[in-house]
């Protein structure tokens, strides 16, 4: 019996308790929803399987003790099938024995259902627009877009598991004053000039540089004999803008795409795949921004003062005003961002029902203008707009700061983490941390082979209980007339117990947004499994060289003729913990190898 029946239980009998008049005061609206009946794990294995809190919750509601309240839903819960036992404890604890054959029935359950274990549908019928990573094109994916690239796919991955819509987009900032400090910096690289002093340092400006005036050259453009001088026009006739010229221009209109393609390739290595690519600068081009303004004007939120346009954001709890058309007649950064969230929500194609931005942590300041903004648009703040800050990535080797990277400079790019740990360990180290604090990355634990590293651990048991599946092949052990209410032992019940949570936690880590959860139940899983396989034995064996460790030992063991039934019941478990070990593992975007 899993949690969530048990909870079902719980939730059916506090109903029946009120309809048959035994509940006192409580009535039937007074009763929270099933899934408000947590069902926790002891940590006192002597106080059960399972204990429910459900009596000291709904006790001042019925107007009685917790404890009476408490032996009502005792006296119910004794009778259900499954259980074993019940106890009253403490203030009006609820504790549960499941009988073993209940207890077992998780892995019947999870064979059954494979990689769809756990797996629903709670949030079918959503479209939530997940925006993650969209860095400038202007240099490679550092360490901070790193951890959105790890933490916001995993995101993706869990909310789909629980039946929601996903659409990852990445958006493009090529539009501003960013793209020109880029350009001025590729001009400069390509004359042998210093950097401008608000421009881009790094061996990439170098390469870029040299790619543009390649491609150029075969194009049968002398791009550095190009007009350098302010002003000019574009290759359309259009006139450029103030501070802009010819050269700068060409500059810019070849080496943009040329990021974004490494930035793609980037994305595609750490096995991201995105569903949009989001330009900035279309917003402009399809006149989406000043629809955007329209719009809010016809709210009544524009006003004019000053010689600029301005978003009346403190009708909807900014703490100030917003300029989003400046007295010089330039767009305010924050137009984009208006018109970006009404294309978000109003897009032909999968228009979103939640907007969901994943930011950095310089972007706090952007939380009350977003909200007012969204509120603005006749839409719930925290519920159509969902903003979620990530804290900074310490990368250390050594126990010092590894702060340079050949190719970009003073920053550790999402190349440099890959080359230096692998993608598994990167995506695993990057997303195991709530994203609202710090991390630190440590390059020497994260490329050991030991259980001290993380990713490593929780692999390993993947590996291992791939190996159990050869000994017993070769051994000659079948799933074929297993009993599983022969997984009676203490370790045998941890697994099940750890096994049964699973289905929970996936739905608690998609509601809360937190695909950290998934990693630290992996690790969990993997310290239970770990423990189970060093007490308890698929095939018995006995080792014949003391010194053998890990597959090596495996290896060399002779198998003893086992009980059957409890084999074949031990052989069924352990595949339920890899099964779901592979789950978890693929939403987090890390491999489950069968060997290491």
């Amino acid at each position: 019996m899993s949690p969530e029946a048990l909870s079902e239980l719980i939730f059916n009998i506090a109903n029946t308790l009120v309809s048959e008049g035994k509940a006192g005061t409580l009535t039937a609206d007074l009763i929270p929803p099933q899934a408000k009946f947590a069902v926790m794990r002891p940590k006192d294995r002597a106080h059960g399987d399972w204990a429910s809190n459900a009596a000291m919750q709904l006790a001042k509601k019925a107007g009685m003790k917790p404890r009476d309240f408490a032996e009502l839903f005792a006296a119910e819960l004794t009778n259900a099938d499954g259980i074993k036992s019940v106890e009253v404890a403490g203030p009006g604890f609820i504790n549960i024995t499941l009988d073993s054959a209940s207890a077992a029935a998780v892995v019947d359950t999870v064979l059954e259902a494979g990689s769809d274990y756990g797996k629903n549908d709670h949030l079918s019928g959503k479209t939530l627009n997940l925006e993650f990573v969209s860095a400038n094109p202007t240099g490679p994916i550092h360490i901070g877009g790193t951890r959105w690239a790890a933490v916001g796919d995993s995101m993706a991955r869990v909310l789909e598991a629980n039946g929601a819509k996903v659409v990852r987009e990445y958006y493009f900032n090529d539009h501003g004053e960013q793209i020109n400090r880029f350009a001025k910096s590729l001009v400069a690289a390509a004359h042998g000039e210093e950097t401008p002093i608000d421009g881009y340092k790094g061996a990439y400006i170098d390469e870029i540089a040299k790619r543009v005036i390649d491609e150029a050259n075969a194009d049968g453009v002398d791009v550095l004999s190009l007009p350098r001088v302010d002003g000019g026009a574009d290759q359309d006739g259009n006139p450029l803008g103030e501070g802009d010229s010819e050269q700068r221009e060409e500059f810019r209109k070849r080496a943009v795409p040329m990021m974004f393609d490494e930035i793609q390739r980037s994305m595609k290595n750490f096995r991201v795949n995105f569903d949009v690519w989001f330009h900035e600068n279309s917003l402009y081009s399809d006149g989406e921004v000043d629809q955007a303004i329209a719009d809010l004007r016809a709210r009544g939120d524009i006003f004019e003062k000053d010689g600029a346009t301005w978003f009346e954001s403190t009708k909807h709890g900014d703490d100030k005003d917003r300029v989003i058309i400046k007295s010089d007649g330039n767009y305010a950064y924050f137009a984009a961002d208006i018109a970006y969230y009404r294309n978000k929500r109003h897009r032909e194609t999968n228009p979103a029902d939640v907007a969901i931005y994943m930011l950095g942590a310089d972007h706090h300041g952007y939380i009350g203008r977003m909200m007012a903004m969204c509120e603005a648009f006749g839409d719930k703040p925290g519920e159509n707009m969902q903003i979620l800050i990530g804290q900074l990535v310490n990368v250390m080797k050594d126990g010092k700061a590894v702060r340079m990277s050949k190719r970009a400079g003073n920053v550790v790019t999402i190349d440099d983490l890959t080359d230096a740990i692998g993608v598994d360990a990167s995506r695993y180290s990057l997303v195991r941390t709530d994203y609202n604090s710090p991390v630190d990355i440590d390059l020497n634990l994260l490329s050991s082979h030991s259980n001290e590293n993380p990713v490593y651990y929780v692999q390993y048991a993947h590996a291992r209980s791939c190996n159990v599946d050869r000994n017993a092949a070769a051994a000659g052990i079948t799933y074929e007339g297993a009993d599983v209410s022969l997984l009676d032992t203490t370790a045998d019940g941890e697994v099940l117990a750890a096994l049964a949570q699973w289905p929970a936690l996936l739905r608690e880590a998609g509601d809360l947004r937190a695909p950290h959860r998934v990693a630290h139940y992996l690790e969990d899983l993997a310290a239970t499994y770990h423990k189970w396989y060093n007490v308890e034995r698929v095939v018995p064996m006995e080792l014949t060289d003391p010194e053998a460790r890990g597959e090596e030992a495996d290896a060399i063991r002779i198998a003893k003729a086992p009980e059957p039934a409890r084999a074949a019941a031990r052989l069924k478990l352990n595949d339920a913990v890899r099964t779901v070990i592979a789950e978890g593992l693929d939403l987090l975007g890390v491999a489950a190898p069968d060997k290491m």
